[in-house]
């Protein structure tokens, strides 16, 4: 059984007597985890014969995997942007750019009302996006756009304006979609996808959100897209937003998989280049896996995209509450969201 204990000594028995305060691995400025915690007032443990690292206080709890970079954040599955190394030690643009930013919105979000919505549905014309056989063809284009009917339908309903990069099946260059976002003064721009895999077809399931990586960080998708393209790790325009854009993906998120009762697989960081380019906060939601034979046949129904839309605008009413100021209008409260429990 684990005990709750000041996490100092936890961690001091756990690893080693005199626990390390500071180290420089592969690059990155690490810190002890236990230092940072009684500075944020948190107390913790081990668990899993030390693999895992718990801290908690009375209004968050956080989950730390050692030699690993996926963690948890009140109950939501995050990528960090490098493991958490042995001796209980965490990345300092970690704690900046993923810890802080969710912990502490408050501290660094300036009020600012939204008003208008970009939709972004993924791919069309020429591009199909992912393809799944069935009695016909089943391509990704098709769901993206029918999801960014139904969001938009449901985000006008509780007062938003909403614009759509493409509203029938024509193709749209990647950076001719966040100009449509910049060029119209959108305040939040929000990209549609399905996903898909050729492995593990039974298991693979579930939505995951990206916003943009970190400034000196690497992309956690597998296709490095800041390699595979040649961008580099530098800045880009949405680094400007970096903070929100997580606040706005881990919002989502934790709403998808709450309201759809669907599996976790996080928050993640990406160059995508529909997201490189937003001068907003900007996320891209693959929203679950065509190949998946269960979540599949829930994507291709219209029921469950209702459902789908109904949590995504539930995700972006939760962040314009933690960001934006209050006000009397619509925009503030939907006049009815379909229920998707």
């Amino acid at each position: 059984m684990n005990k709750l204990f000041p996490l100092l000594a936890v961690l001091s028995l756990a690893f080693h007597a005199t626990p390390t305060r500071a180290a420089f691995i592969n690059g990155q400025n690490y810190v002890a985890i236990s230092d940072w915690a009684r500075g944020n007032g948190f107390y913790g443990f081990t668990r899993n014969r030390g693999d895992e690292i718990v801290l908690t206080n009375r209004t968050a709890r956080l989950v730390f995997d050692v030699d690993s970079a996926q963690a948890e954040i009140n109950g939501v599955n995050v990528r960090l942007s490098f493991p958490v190394a042995k001796g209980a030690l965490i990345s300092q643009l970690d704690l900046d750019k993923m810890v802080r930013p969710l912990l502490f919105p408050s501290r660094y979000a300036e009020p600012r009302k939204i008003t208008t919505i970009c939709l972004d549905p993924g791919h069309g014309g020429k591009d199909t996006g992912n393809r799944v056989p069935g009695f016909f063809w089943h391509n990704e284009k098709t769901y993206t756009l029918e999801l960014a009917f139904e969001l938009r339908d449901q985000l006008k309903q509780a007062g938003f304006k909403v614009i759509l990069t493409r509203n029938k099946d024509t193709y749209v260059d990647l950076p001719a979609r966040p100009a449509v976002a910049n060029r119209n003064g959108a305040d939040l721009f929000v990209s549609l996808h399905f996903n898909a895999t050729q492995n593990g077809k039974n298991e693979v399931k579930g939505p995951e959100t990206y916003c943009i990586t970190p400034i000196g960080a690497n992309s956690s998708n597998e296709e490095s897209v800041e390699f595979s393209s040649g961008i580099g790790t530098g800045p880009t325009a949405a680094n400007h937003s970096e903070d929100r854009s997580l606040l706005l993906a881990y919002q989502i998120q934790k709403s998808l998989v709450q309201n759809l009762n669907a599996d976790d697989r996080g928050v993640r960081r990406a160059r995508f280049a529909v997201l490189r380019d937003a001068a907003m906060p900007a996320i891209l939601i693959e929203s679950g896996y065509m190949t998946n034979p269960t979540e599949g046949k829930k994507i291709y129904d219209s029921t469950y995209r209702k459902k789908m839309a109904a949590a995504i605008v539930k995700g972006i009413l939760s962040y314009q509450k933690l960001t934006a100021p209050v006000v009397s209008s619509p925009v503030a409260t939907p006049n009815k969201i379909p229920n998707v429990r």
